[in-house]
């Protein structure tokens, strides 16, 4: 929808039929109200949606300011969220650009304020404002709740990450409590009506449960986060990595069948280029279909696949890197070259494996 701040501006098709739903909602419940129903219900929805993008914009000018160029403010069904090209380094960073999209909506609520107050004149504009007031204070001090994926929760977690030096402990902890959140929400929503004699209205209900399930659901995707980021961390060439040997393009496959039983048959062949870049991979499956009596005469150019573009890696790549460069690439492989010489085969089923291994295994936190 264009540029703010230097970062995209993003409405997802949710938010549209969020924004229609919810100016249907409200003109029935304005019906009261006559001609001036439809005045209600519009304003409602785009104060809803313009408190929403404030709260975005907040994060992302605090961010800039801070010098984290941010990169999308996007608007969905349930609210929105800003999405930023590096995360904040520090943990005071990271609670300051927190911190001003509930604090945003707060001074919101503020002018909305005073200006209902001078607008008695005007029913109708006095009740949006009224309403604008209310939903802002609604979403500043929702988002001040300490558990992910509240923007309290993220300054819950920039907290631990200083006093533990470990933001994943911090990410650990706001997730939990986020957890909490979630159950307590719900418990107080439906249990306090019964406590009084009373029974929720389902409408209240569903609405109670949608948010518990939303804060749970973030909470849950915090956790799992964390996880897979420290089992990156245990993904290496050596654990992932199959020994591999270079060829030129004439070499028979008698002689690379020599060079795999010298590998103890645990060595990926693969066949370079004139100028000394792998251009190919000898297919196993194929080579144990050709007969042993022509290995001799054939050259191993007739049982490779070639390499896919993109996706030759350095050998001194990380954990990360490898995910990332699978990612770029595509490919379901890599192969990694040392000093321009062939050291070994990526695969990304290896990478899944110890990905799956590291993030079920016990529990590490990486700094």
């Amino acid at each position: 929808m264009g540029h703010v701040a230097g970062a995209v501006v993003v409405v997802e098709p949710s938010a549209l039929v969020g924004m229609l739903l919810l100016a249907a909602v409200f003109y029935a419940a304005s019906a009261g109200l006559g001609a001036g129903a439809l005045v209600v219900a519009v304003g409602f929805t785009l104060f809803l949606f313009v408190a929403f993008f404030m709260h975005g914009l907040a994060h992302g000018l605090a961010g800039r300011v801070l010098g984290h160029q941010p990169q999308a403010l996007t608007l969905t069904l349930w609210g929105g969220h800003t999405s930023f090209r590096t995360n904040p380094s520090t943990p005071g960073r990271s609670a300051l650009v927190a911190v001003a999209g509930p604090v945003m909506n707060l001074l919101l609520a503020a002018v909305t304020y005073t200006l209902w107050t001078v607008a008695e004149a005007h029913p109708l504009a006095a009740w949006v404002l009224l309403y604008a007031t209310w939903i802002n204070i609604v979403l500043g001090v929702f988002n001040l709740l300490p558990g992910l994926p509240a923007d309290g929760g993220q300054v819950l977690e920039a907290v631990v990450w200083k006093i533990t030096r470990r933001r994943a402990t911090g990410t650990i902890v706001a997730a939990w409590i986020g957890r909490v959140v979630a159950v307590g929400i719900v418990v107080l929503a439906l249990g306090v009506p019964y406590l009084n004699g009373t029974s929720p209205r389902l409408w209240s209900a569903l609405w109670v449960v949608l948010i518990a399930w939303t804060l749970w659901s973030g909470a849950t995707a915090a956790l799992r986060h964390v996880r897979h980021t420290a089992a990156m961390s245990t993904v290496s060439l050596a654990t992932v990595g199959t020994p591999a040997v270079g060829v030129v393009a004439d070499t028979t496959l008698e002689q690379a069948e020599i060079a795999l039983r010298a590998g103890g048959g645990k060595v990926v062949v693969v066949v370079l280029g004139d100028d000394g870049s792998p251009q190919g991979l000898v297919d196993a499956r194929v080579l144990s279909e050709v007969p042993p009596e022509v290995y001799a005469l054939t050259p191993v150019t007739a049982v490779t696949v070639p390499v896919p573009v993109g996706a030759v890696v350095d050998a001194g790549i990380t954990g990360v890197g490898l995910v990332a460069a699978l990612s770029r690439s595509g490919a379901s492989l890599l192969v990694v070259t040392d000093a321009g010489r062939v050291v070994a085969v990526v695969t990304a089923a290896a990478v899944a494996q110890a990905l799956d291994a590291g993030a079920s295994g016990p529990s590490q936190v990486p700094a």
